[in-house]
């Protein structure tokens, strides 16, 4: 399963993208009348580049890169530094996911591990080239083209946090969380403040159709709704055309909110709302 990040956070757009946003915002909500009332604080810029490090080996037998923590997620307990090697891995705009606590699946443990490109881009740029995946994510190609995707969010301000989803100590799918108010996904919806928004990947194609998919996205969203006492909502916008991952975000407790017209596709708007996370 893949769900298409065309509105994923622009490492480029700052104080005027949002402004435009609630410039061009539609007036009614679908469910609401809520409006976007941003703060101050939110749009300050966390700047922390990424130190050059020298590319991991791959490890053929694994399908990792070389030197991979075998003990996930024990080998990353909480509270991982802010000033690792590898970049700001805490200190977003999404309440440190770095520092957030596993969760537990039918499938096993399950937890978000921050990208790190220099142990992380072969397995990823590998997924990315995967055509199921690609049809979606619209990243296949050099391993380069998933590293600038990847690299934007990293040196970004820190309203995209890129991850790893851990399950078992196996990374096996990929994850985007956004501050979704703060995107340009906000120009197309009444977004309400601190909405957070996730994209997702499952890397193997062993994980998909056995309901894989439908058990992370609701472990995800309840760990953004635990971890993040400021956000009402857990936004999607997968392509109205991808139906397993729609199917997947409905089995997962969220509502199939609006069809939205993003600039390549036309979207399914999926809300997963705080006072319905313990009813759907």
């Amino acid at each position: 399963m893949s769900i298409h990040p065309d509105h994923r956070s622009d490492a480029d757009a700052g104080t005027a993208a949002a402004a435009a946003a609630a410039a061009d915002r539609p007036q009614a909500d679908p469910t609401g009348d809520d409006t976007l009332d941003l703060r101050v604080d939110d749009l300050v810029a966390l700047l922390a580049g990424e130190r050059p490090t020298p590319p991991a080996a791959h490890d053929p037998a694994s399908g990792l890169p070389s030197g991979f923590p075998t003990g996930f997620p024990s080998d990353l307990p909480s509270g991982l530094p802010t000033d690792s090697a590898d970049g700001r891995l805490d200190g977003d705009l999404l309440d440190s996911v770095a520092s957030w606590a596993p969760a537990d699946t039918r499938f096993g443990a399950f937890r978000l591990v921050p990208v790190r490109l220099a142990r992380d881009l072969l397995l990823l740029a590998r997924w990315m080239n995967d055509p199921a995946v690609a049809a979606f994510w619209e990243l296949a190609g050099p391993d380069a083209v998933t590293a600038d995707h990847v690299r934007a969010q990293l040196e970004g301000d820190g309203r995209s946090v890129p991850c790893l989803g851990v399950l078992d100590s196996t990374p096996m799918s990929y994850f985007e969380l956004y501050r979704a108010d703060l995107d340009p996904l906000s120009r197309a919806y009444p977004a309400r403040p601190h909405d957070t928004g996730v994209h997702l990947l499952l890397g193997g194609v062993a994980d998909r159709g056995r309901g894989v998919g439908t058990a992370l996205l609701r472990a995800v969203a309840d760990l953004v709704l635990d971890h993040r006492p400021r956000c009402t909502r857990v936004v999607a916008e997968p392509d109205i055309r991808n139906t397993p991952s729609v199917s997947a975000f409905l089995s997962a407790g969220f509502r199939y909110a609006a069809e939205i017209d993003l600039p390549d596709k036309r979207a399914a708007l999926m809300i997963r709302d705080r006072a319905l996370r313990h009813v759907l």
